[in-house]
């Protein structure tokens, strides 16, 4: 038997394992500490109460004769399409079908599965920094060569820093497929309607795939932000949209998202939405239907409503971390649609030796720049998912040691 050679030639750790890593033996060596945790972007707010109803509710109805449901279907139910539809696309003047959207356990699954549609030897892009998922799953089917200095031969690397104001210069080189996040993990930027625009045209003229992840568009406030790709005239040939309940309605331990796939994104003359729905079918028995209708209770009156107060809360603990290191003489951005804070390390300190610095003499833990690809080196991620008061005093912390 002979292994994948590309997955065993991946680095060793995933970067939220390595980051792990560190917290644990530190608190090996100190149990006592107390950690301000503002790294990995986990939620910490409750469900809203709108969704655990209908989450119980659901769960009891499968318990009876009448109520109880085996295997779904492939795609997900129709109640909860038609109320993504109807709440996320159709006010924006966006026109999705029913067979276009697909529900799946979460945004990381799909963006990660999605490389399966692409011929092995397709070249990929990516925004640097970037999330790493996008990069990991390529590189275990083989496409980006050799990982040497930090990076993959073969992949091409966007780099999005202050200098250049966190947009992605389009590449002359030749290119297959685009990752794009926006609003961005993990720099907490977003691209503006007119930034976005210039992508999708770039991407029409040339060919290329977009994956848009949209994660985070919950998050966004800014009118001249989209929070669909589809927005953008003719991103509907180009551009497919992977969509998330985790971030926005709190659904990290409970998994339920979306993809969105035209039927009029065409390659080679055939519909990655057709190729979409035979891979799904071969390898995704859908989720579960107590989920699914957690999920749809989103969309209700009640439970927006609550959706929204706890992304207002999660934004005002990025204002805090935002204005509190820009006050102090820091270079910070994100934050503001979004709920991560991209800092720039003090005196161009090493991404990894400050988050060491961090973790052991302000016992605070966040996540290294450097992690996220070669353009994050000299930065760090901050997330806005804690308490207020943690929030406060993490960034006490941080000002008080810098």
């Amino acid at each position: 038997m002979k292994i994948n050679r590309a997955l065993a030639a991946l680095p060793a750790g995933y970067l939220f394992q390595e980051v792990n890593h560190r917290v644990q033996q530190y608190l090996a060596e100190n149990p006592e500490a107390k950690l301000l945790r503002l790294g990995i972007g986990d939620v910490t707010l409750p469900l809203p109460a709108a969704v655990c109803r209908a989450f119980s509710e659901a769960a009891l109805e499968m318990g009876t004769p009448e109520g109880f449901r085996g295997y779904g279907p492939d795609y997900g139910y129709d109640f909860l399409i038609d109320a993504i539809r109807a709440h996320d696309y159709a006010p924006r003047g966006v026109k999705i079908d029913q067979d276009e959207v697909f529900i799946s356990d979460g945004a990381k699954s799909d963006v990660g599965a999605l490389q399966e549609l692409f011929a092995p030897d397709a070249i990929i892009a990516v925004t640097d920094p970037v999330y790493p998922v996008y990069v990991d799953s390529n590189a275990m089917a083989g496409r980006l060569g050799q990982y040497e200095n930090e990076r993959w031969s073969r992949a091409v690397y966007l780099p999005c820093t202050a200098e250049n104001g966190f947009v992605p210069q389009m590449p002359d080189a030749p290119v297959d497929v685009l990752y794009l996040c926006s609003p961005n993990n993990p720099t907490g930027t977003a691209l503006t309607r007119s930034q976005l625009s210039g992508i999708v045209d770039w991407a029409l003229r040339r060919d290329v795939l977009i994956v848009f992840d949209a994660a985070y568009k919950g998050f966004i406030r800014d009118q001249d932000v989209p929070m669909s790709i589809y927005e953008i005239p003719g991103a509907e040939k180009c551009a497919v949209e992977c969509c998330s309940f985790s971030k926005t309605a709190g659904f990290t331990g409970v998994r339920c998202a979306y993809t969105v796939i035209p039927k009029t994104v065409q390659y080679e003359g055939d519909s990655l939405n057709r190729l979409w729905k035979r891979r799904q079918s071969t390898k995704l028995n859908g989720v579960s239907y107590p989920v699914q209708r957690a999920a749809a209770a989103v969309y209700t009156d009640e439970g927006w409503q609550q959706v929204q107060s706890n992304l207002d809360y999660y934004l005002g603990n990025a204002r805090v971390i935002l204005e509190g290191l820009r006050q102090a003489g820091y270079e910070a951005f994100g934050g503001v649609n979004s709920p991560y804070v991209w800092m720039r390390t003090p005196a161009g300190t090493p991404s990894w030796d400050f988050f060491d610095t961090l973790l052991r003499r302000a016992q605070v833990v966040c996540t290294p720049g450097a992690g996220f690809g070669p353009a994050g080196e000299g930065y760090l991620r901050l997330t806005a998912f804690n308490t207020r008061d943690n929030t406060r005093q993490a960034v006490e912390r941080i000002l008080k040691l810098l």
